[in-house]
């Protein structure tokens, strides 16, 4: 590149005011008109709630979170990161302006006696030099590599906290699903020990209808093993309980080992809100913290392009020292000892362009992988949205069907047994009806977990809650 060439290009730059390298603009991305999975009946496209985990009702889950966020190390090492940006992002600004430091120095030299013609005694040979002052230097941002660095220092910021608001968000959405499958645990646990209860119940009534010549041994059989079944249901629950716990323990930053949630009466987690709104797509992918940090990287990136190019180009900086001069302490104060130096210093990889052609080429292609990585984000973020509402939308179903199957099933079993206990039905129908009634209950207990963790789960994906989190 021929100096002429260079000078008219320094030129164009500092009279436009401009910066090497592309200007960032936030790429286009796909934004369909609305969810294609959201239900017809119980969503809105309004703003989701950035308090989500109040709308269930529970004053429980709403203590969690509020220690969760207080105590958690994901979103404590998240928010050093966060600081450690904002303090390299102040220390790239820092270069926009002249750089003072002070500066105090002292020197004794000896000069040996073969630079003399003859010989010198070695008290005239030894010199003691006393400096004191300030050093400045400016580098004249001519073709906006500082300004580049800036900027690719601020988007580095937007990153680390759209980063933080991931771990946040990941941390509520933990905390809320882990809580309700233990509240959930706690319900199935205790439908399985009331089913054995009937079942116990049973086994003393064919029992007992033995002993007075009216039983057979294979009802007994029957009967007990019916119960031991259901008996051997209840460990695995108990296991999931507390797993469960241990794992909110942990989410909330305290051992598990001491670790109790209060425990009221089993019920089943079944409050959901009247309405959840989901917002539309748009909206999306504003709010998801995973977009905007790929977006805030993408940004970083693109800037980190104009720092390479600008290296194209020389670097002129003014760089001078200010202060007295003297062979001892006290004649730093005298007049005369004053002393400065002034003057630009430019600097060009004139015989390095190559190196700095493959800088750029690396930053571009730094770039593109992360346009690319972006719209994957984006494409993502819409996914875990239908995928959530599908599920969301399903399983509700799913449970209104299981609430009416286990009512007519009680009434069956109900009936089983009248007949049974009056000679009108063998055991076997009472059996067969029980069983079919603690398959049901099972299923709506899990179910009823299920559709209030998928809906944690859509509140999750669609990236609200991080904005505005509990205080500390």
């Amino acid at each position: 590149m021929a100096p002429r060439t260079i000078a008219r290009a320094a030129l164009a730059f500092w009279l436009a005011g401009c910066a090497a390298g592309p200007d960032y603009e936030r790429p286009a991305s796909p934004e369909p008109p609305a969810f294609e999975y959201a239900p017809a009946e119980g969503t809105t496209p309004q703003d989701p709630s950035l308090v989500w985990w109040r709308e269930f009702g529970d004053p429980m889950l709403v203590a969690l979170v509020d220690r969760a966020v207080a105590g958690n190390f994901g979103v404590r090492e998240a928010t050093a990161l966060v600081r450690q940006a904002r303090a390299l992002y102040d220390e790239e600004r820092y270069d926009l302006s002249p750089t003072l430091t002070a500066d105090a120095s002292y020197t004794r030299q000896l000069q040996s006696n073969a630079t003399f013609l003859s010989g010198v005694p070695r008290s005239m040979r030894t010199f003691d030099y006393w400096s004191a002052g300030f050093d400045a230097a400016w580098e004249l941002d001519l073709f906006g590599r500082v300004r580049r660095s800036v900027e690719a220092a601020s988007a580095e910021v937007g990153a680390a906290e759209a980063s933080r608001g991931d771990v946040l968000l990941t941390l509520l959405g933990e905390v809320a699903r882990n809580y309700f499958e233990w509240k959930g645990a706690r319900y199935r646990l205790e439908v399985a020990r009331e089913s054995a209860r009937v079942q116990e119940e049973t086994l003393k009534l064919t029992t007992a209808r033995l002993d007075a010549g009216r039983g057979t041994e294979l009802d007994v059989a029957r009967a007990r093993t019916e119960f031991l079944s259901t008996q051997a249901l209840l460990p695995p629950i108990e296991v999931d309980i507390v797993r469960a716990k241990n794992r909110l323990a942990v989410l909330l930053g305290v051992p598990p080992e001491g670790f109790e949630l209060e425990a009221g009466p089993p019920s089943p987690p079944d409050a959901l809100p009247a309405l959840v709104a989901i917002g539309t797509p748009a909206d999306l992918l504003r709010r998801r913290p995973d977009v905007r940090r790929a977006e805030r990287r993408l940004a970083s990136s693109t800037a980190s392009i104009g720092v390479a190019t600008a290296d194209l180009f020389p670097r002129v900086t003014f760089a001078g020292t200010f202060g007295p001069q003297a062979p001892t302490v006290p004649g730093l104060f005298q007049a005369g000892a004053a002393a400065y130096t002034f003057g630009p210093n430019l600097t060009w990889a004139a015989f390095d362009l190559g190196r700095v052609a493959a800088r750029i080429r690396a930053a571009d292609a730094k770039a593109e992988a992360d346009l690319d990585r972006y719209q994957e984000t984006v494409l993502g973020a819409l996914e875990d949205v239908e995928n959530a509402l599908a599920t969301f939308g399903r399983e509700r179903s799913r449970r209104e069907a299981l609430v009416q199957a286990v009512a007519a099933s009680a009434r069956a079993a109900s009936l089983a047994d009248i007949r049974y206990q009056g000679g009108a039905a063998d055991f076997l129908t009472t059996l067969d009806a029980q069983r079919t009634l603690l398959g049901l209950r099972m299923q709506l207990a899990e179910s009823q977990t299920r559709t209030v963790t998928s809906l944690v789960a859509l509140y999750k994906a669609l990236g609200g809650g991080w904005e505005k989190p509990p205080a500390p």
